[in-house]
């Protein structure tokens, strides 16, 4: 586990960037299939923390929490991150806003017992009282921000987007280098999903063109776009 200095300066760093968009819990505008994927995974991520608390597993707690927040901001923050900023309009913009606000607010909640200082500090940035006061994250009014979201997209937006920083760690290039393209393949079911996200993923792997092929797994083939010398 990386309890300690580097998981207290992560939450205060994806605590900042949120903070610094301007996001507030606004649960109309969460309207982005990858933000609906996104907080139905986080309502699981709730009640199992919760049972795990319920049964004084504070190690599983801890656990289940940490894994998530791992994958948000390696995955999630970094996919939103255009979007946010409002590369892809202004709908786009306040679904991903209000997406970071509900998952900030809710993993702040569930580390506070174990990292109680520095999510009281995140906390007062944006949040009037203290976090040890306030109420323990439900997970059913998580489903709802959800509403149809779909947890199997994180899954395949995840391998797809380890697949591209894998051709580009293996070519010794930039993260923020070009892709001149990516065929995706996968089942009919994933590659709907990702058509559903795809303005996302052209952004995180600065993807030029995309095409589509039907396939029994989801993979993904890169062709990096010409590099400066």
């Amino acid at each position: 586990m990386k309890v300690g200095r580097r998981l207290a300066i992560k939450i205060l760093n994806a605590s900042k960037f949120a903070i610094s968009l301007g996001a507030t819990e606004n649960p109309s505008a969460i309207t982005h299939p990858l933000d609906r994927a996104l907080l139905a995974q986080l309502a699981t991520v709730v009640e199992r923390a919760t049972t795990a608390f319920d049964n004084y597993d504070y190690s599983r707690a801890l656990e289940v929490t940490e894994t998530f927040f791992w994958a948000f901001c390696d995955d999630y923050v970094e996919m939103v991150k255009d979007r946010a900023y409002g590369g892809q309009g202004p709908e786009g913009a306040a679904s991903a806003h209000a997406t970071l606000a509900a998952t900030l607010s809710v993993l702040l909640r569930l580390f506070a017992p174990t990292l109680p200082f520095v999510t009281e500090e995140a906390w007062s940035w944006w949040q009037t009282g203290s976090i040890h006061r306030s109420p323990w994250p439900d997970a059913s009014s998580v489903t709802e921000l959800a509403a149809d979201g779909n947890i199997a997209l994180n899954e395949t937006t995840a391998v797809l987007l380890s697949t591209i920083r894998r051709a580009k760690s293996d070519a010794q290039v930039s993260m923020r280098a070009d892709v001149e393209s990516a065929i995706i393949t996968a089942p009919a079911a994933q590659l709907e999903l990702v058509r559903q996200v795809e303005g996302d993923l052209r952004a995180v792997g600065r993807i030029a063109n995309v095409s589509y092929v039907e396939g029994d797994s989801v993979s993904a083939e890169v062709v990096l776009g010409e590099q400066p010398a």
